[in-house]
């Protein structure tokens, strides 16, 4: 009878310590699903069931008349924004309120890198940072681009004619691996290289319950000095750093990539943060190793699995779309005979129907979708009731934006005209957030798109794509990915065209 009234007590202690926040946004008078002891709102995915981004699409169409809706992830209270004017207070408006991402780590585990870094540190890391993906530099970067582009058109050319089918993704990773070591790194792959990093790939974007541990316990990483990531990648991209720093020689060369931009930056040692006003001290931050290895890692990070998922769902679509192939294929065709064949930054700028079907690729697949931020102060929202406390996150839908029909009318529909000058220029400025919005979005952002383009461009003027007896019908995430990615993979025919 005593263990009996022992284990009793014990599950009711469990029960109400892990349920003790659940009454918070009742108490509020805010909205939203009803929380599962433990889990909060994402019992599927913490059970790796069902990708995150899809369990946070299903709560944004479950509250279609909600300007804002009151979630747990797992026992933390959150509140996810579905109004657009609501969203550009948050993310523009009002920014520096919200400047923080609110996850962060281990300094030595690269958590320093500017994703995650927060605060004062953000601010000079994103100041001196962004003059290095201006028109210019990327300019600079483009051969490296096209060479790597040529490579693994070489390398399909050698295998499609004797296996049409192909994992599509796996060849489009050869050439973002292949170019964004390059820009990021000056490094020419080898087969030892290519192996590592296809392993590191495995262990980089497969999901781990340290994100979960966070929302559990706010800053728990930080404060326990532990990594997102494992040891592997934290030595692989320290050494990678050192080696290429060292060979350098610490200085810049002509090379124009990544790395002797940082260089560049380097030779103060110090970097510096902008003054927003007379009275602000200025803030500084040394460029040691450590915090150059953990850009290298992020620009590496964002760069190739982004890109390369991006286009796998982009050729997806023109195989499920022929006639939308067959326009864009015109018009490389025809903006690459006026630039005599060459794939310059003038060509990619004028292949107008090319931007609008990579925006609308990212509008239908969102792949890193979700938008955090944490809250400073606290927070009336505007046109709402509603007040975020400090402290609290807010966190944001894209598919569910991007998917929603009062901004997309049949949203499933891939459709580039969606994105023409005339179309675009009506639309909210919040209803497309691919890559955020505000100071804070996404840095790289032109770089991707350069990138992709690229290879875009060369594999449609030789070959185009169809659909082949593997590919579904309807594409299935794979939970375990942290980003967009098809399960099982994705398979197209890859067909060269008539001469």
């Amino acid at each position: 009878m005593y263990s009996v009234l022992v284990v009793a007590t014990l599950v009711v202690t469990i029960y109400f310590y892990f349920t003790r926040t659940f009454y918070y946004w009742k108490k509020r008078n805010v909205v939203g699903p009803k929380p599962l002891p433990f889990f909060g709102n994402l019992f599927d995915s913490v059970l790796r069931r069902e990708h995150i981004i899809t369990v946070l699409r299903n709560i944004y169409n479950a509250f279609p008349n909600k300007k804002v809706v009151g979630i747990f992830r797992m026992t933390s209270p959150s509140l996810m924004l579905r109004d657009l004017d609501v969203i550009k207070h948050v993310l523009i408006k009002d920014f520096d309120m919200f400047s923080d991402r609110g996850v962060s780590f281990s300094d030595e585990g690269l958590g320093v890198n500017m994703f995650h870094a927060d605060g004062d540190r953000w601010r000079v890391l994103r100041h001196r940072f962004t003059p290095l993906f201006t028109s210019g530099k990327l300019k600079n970067m483009l051969y490296l681009m096209t060479d790597r582009g040529d490579k693994v058109m070489n390398y399909i050319d050698q295998i499609c004619d004797k296996q049409l089918e192909q994992p599509i993704h796996l060849l489009l990773q050869k050439f973002t691996i292949g170019s964004i070591t390059a820009c990021a790194f000056g490094v020419d792959l080898n087969d030892e290289m290519m192996k590592t990093l296809e392993k590191i790939d495995k262990i980089m974007f497969n999901t781990n319950y340290g994100v979960e541990l966070d929302m559990m316990y706010p800053g728990i990483l930080k404060k326990f000095n532990r990594s997102l990531l494992p040891e592997m990648i934290r030595k692989f991209f320290y050494d990678l750093t050192k080696t290429v720093l060292n060979q350098r020689g610490g200085m810049p060369t002509n090379k124009k990539d990544f790395i002797d931009l940082i260089l560049e930056l380097r030779q103060n040692k110090i970097i510096e943060s902008f003054k927003r006003n007379d009275d602000e001290d200025v803030k500084t931050l040394e460029m040691t190793d450590s915090v150059i290895a953990a850009q290298t890692f992020i620009f590496y990070a964002a760069g190739y699995e982004t890109s390369a998922s991006t286009m796998t769902h982009l050729f997806y679509e023109l195989a499920l779309n022929p006639q939308i192939q067959e326009i864009l294929i015109a018009e490389i065709d025809e903006v690459l005979k006026r630039h005599n064949g060459e794939v310059s930054y003038e060509c990619l700028s004028d292949m107008r129907y090319l931007n609008q079907a990579f925006d609308e690729t990212l509008r239908k697949y969102p792949i890193a979708d979700i938008l955090l931020r944490k809250a400073k102060v606290d927070y009336k929202l505007p046109g709402t009731d509603v007040t975020i406390e400090k402290g609290k996150m807010v966190v944001l839908s894209s598919w569910g934006i991007h998917h929603d029909p009062k901004y997309y009318p049949d949203p499933e529909k891939f459709d580039p005209e969606r994105f023409s000058p005339e179309n675009e220029k009506n639309r909210h400025p919040c209803a497309y957030l691919p890559f955020g919005a505000g100071p804070r979005n996404c840095i790289g952002m032109r770089f991707a798109k350069l990138q992709s383009q690229v290879f875009i461009v060369k594999f449609l003027s030789k070959y185009r794509v169809e659909l082949s007896k593997s590919t579904p019908s309807e594409l299935k995430y794979d939970p375990m990915r942290i980003l967009l990615y098809p399960k099982g993979g994705l398979y197209l025919n890859v067909v060269r065209r008539a001469c």
